[in-house]
């Protein structure tokens, strides 16, 4: 016999009992924890303060605080969605964060999660050396448009492009530009990776581009089947974005520029389809195998 334990919650008072119930049904229905928080406990504190309007970093004061009927029911909605349909909690609460900075998203963009973000909290360095010097930046596969964003905080002086092939994903960066007052400094364009981009150049080139292979497709959880299939799926390797990218950026680079790319769990067979490239892996809070840099000079030398 299978319960419906959403329509049995007339007992459920307190934030507390709703940390509970949510924590309970998370772990029951054995959800995939991977777009920001990485256990039920957190995901349920995070939906709970959000949803209550209150600050997501302060649940202690308010645990034994009573709901009112109204809230009770949107948290009601807002577990289903998570437990039943699986949406992931940032389309649920329409935000994610990569650090201190909040991104609006939907389910147009896929939810950011990059490493490159821990990278230019430290402005790339020390391999970009000066970063007032960098005067131009590209976002390749920009989606939500977070990194771009992040780019233009990290480099004061550049102008930066965010650029992506869909309409609906720049159509959420642009968005996000706009709330933080960036219009003038970051421009969205709608190009299919290098296509539109002729006689561009940067100083610093990242890439968070669609990585996962056929194989991954075909086991994804649930909760990544409600991105857009086009910001996931590379090729049959991984590999189909990430080759015409490294094929292509010496064209984009200025001399002394530098590519910064995240190729997920793909290090292995990136380095043996380019076994002469000198990938160098940088150290994330992830791993030292999800994103690597290369210089313009090395990629010239091999591509030119």
């Amino acid at each position: 016999m299978s319960h419906d334990y959403f329509h049995d919650t007339d007992a459920l008072i307190t934030v507390r009992d709703w940390l509970r119930f949510g924590v309970s049904r998370m772990n029951q229905a054995k959800l995939f924890f991977g777009h920001g928080s990485t256990n039920a406990f957190d995901e349920a504190a995070y939906l709970i303060l959000h949803t209550l309007h209150l600050p997501i970093d302060s649940l202690e004061p308010f645990l034994d605080a009573c709901l009112t009927e109204v809230e009770r029911e949107d948290l009601l909605l807002v577990f289903e969605k998570r437990v039943k349909q699986r949406v992931p909690a940032a389309y649920l609460t329409q935000e994610a964060w990569l650090g201190e900075f909040r991104f609006y998203v939907d389910e147009r963009v896929i939810i950011p999660r990059s490493f490159i973000a821990e990278l230019l909290r430290e402005q790339l360095a020390p391999w970009v050396a000066d970063a007032e010097a960098v005067q131009s930046g590209l976002d390749m596969c920009t989606g939500s448009g977070c990194l771009a964003i992040l780019m233009a905080h990290a480099y004061p002086n550049a102008l930066i492009d965010a650029v992506d092939i869909s309409s609906d994903a720049l159509a959420v960066a642009e968005r996000n530009v706009t709330d933080y007052e960036l219009q003038d400094r970051v421009q969205c364009i709608e190009s299919d990776l290098f296509a539109q981009l002729d006689g561009r150049r940067y100083d610093v080139i990242v890439s968070n581009p669609p990585y996962v292979n056929a194989d991954g497709m075909a086991t994804l959880p649930a909760e990544y089947l409600q991105e857009p299939h086009l910001a996931l799926a590379s090729g049959e390797d991984g590999l189909a974005h990430i080759r015409t990218i490294l094929q292509q950026a010496h064209k984009h680079l200025r001399p002394g520029g530098v590519l910064v790319a995240e190729i997920g769990h793909n290090r292995d067979a990136l380095e043996a389809a380019f076994p002469e490239l000198p990938f160098s892996w940088l150290e994330t809070s992830g791993s030292d195998e999800f994103v690597f840099i290369l210089a313009e000079d090395v990629l010239t030398q091999h591509f030119a």
